[in-house]
């Protein structure tokens, strides 16, 4: 389906940037299987996927796209806002004008953001957008309220992360997913092992690329080994130290894991706090740096520390 069979849409850029809300835990959950959300929402999960893709036999994808709406709408509605959990859509490809209604049917009051598979260029997230804003503008919707997140299936995909990241000003949440046997390692040819050793590279210039483009709190993921929790760990802090703010997943049990990870202990805000004091108090004094804890900081490191005390409610 090519972006230029659609009409031009609203916007989007005119609408100006929506905050996104930064999410550690993106959980995977089969769009005939939205029952299984209140299990979401209890293992914590910032976000669920109701995925319409891989998790659907094709026999069940219209099934399940009734699901899904049904379950956006009860969403949107009141009683639910008191304990939120954000609701993402995986669709399926953008291939044909079946794609645009599957679009149509799930973007809703309720929604949070789509993610689209298979992207493969720029081109593809254009479309999406224009498609997204004419389905938001349909709504009611405040323009570019509906976020995208494009995942990087392809070698194409994942070698034009930067342009990919700034063809749309919805795009967020975007990075490298890296599971043993799915669509990244064919395109690639990568041997997955538990270490990450192999896609370390891979992960850190998507990640660059996404950071450069100006894409709000980027994840990574996955972690398929269900039972594995010690691996999940070791992955997940991997990612964390690169730079990633969240993972996707694909059980409950990794969602407690994958919050832990990537929320800074009581230990770390103290010492953000204690940094800030130390900082401030130098600069009073006519100082610009100071040693703190055996090292030498400045304002860069303390306003780094406002930056996560900030983010964290402390």
């Amino acid at each position: 389906m090519s972006s230029e069979a659609y009409p031009q849409g609203p916007a989007e850029a005119d609408a100006g940037v929506v905050d996104r809300t930064p999410l550690r835990s993106l959980l995977f959950v089969p769009g005939t299987r939205t029952d299984w959300l209140p299990k979401a929402r209890a293992a914590g999960a910032d976000a669920a996927v109701l995925d319409l893709e891989d998790a659907v036999p094709a026999a069940d994808k219209l099934a399940a796209r009734a699901r899904v709406a049904d379950a956006l709408a009860r969403a949107a509605a009141p009683p639910e806002q008191t304990e939120r959990m954000a609701l993402f859509v995986r669709v399926n490809p953008l291939d044909d004008w079946a794609g645009a209604e599957e679009l149509r049917a799930v973007v809703r009051p309720g929604l949070a953001g789509i993610v689209l598979p298979k992207v493969r260029s720029a081109q593809d997230v254009r479309l999406a957008d224009r498609l997204l804003g004419w389905c938001e503008q349909e709504q009611g919707m405040p323009p570019g309220r509906v976020a995208l997140v494009p995942l990087l299936e392809t070698a194409r995909g994942l070698r034009e992360a930067y342009d990919i990241a700034r063809a749309a000003s919805r795009i967020a949440y975007l990075g490298a997913l890296t599971a043993p046997g799915g669509d990244v390692e064919r395109a690639v040819g990568y041997r997955w092992s538990p270490e990450g050793t192999e896609t370390v590279a891979l992960r850190s210039r998507v990640l660059l690329d996404v950071r450069a483009a100006g894409v709000p709190c980027p994840v990574s993921g996955l972690w398929t080994r269900v039972g594995d929790l010690p691996g999940l760990r070791a992955f997940a802090e991997q990612n964390r130290s690169l730079g990633y703010e969240g993972m996707m997943a694909i059980h409950p049990s990794h969602v407690p894991v994958i919050n832990e990870v990537f929320s800074p202990s009581s230990a770390e805000l103290a010492r953000c706090a204690e940094l800030i004091t130390a900082v401030e108090a130098a600069q009073r004094e006519g100082t610009g740096a100071v040693t703190f804890r055996g090292e030498m900081v400045d304002e860069a490191m303390a306003h780094t520390a406002r930056l996560v005390l900030e983010r964290h409610g402390a």
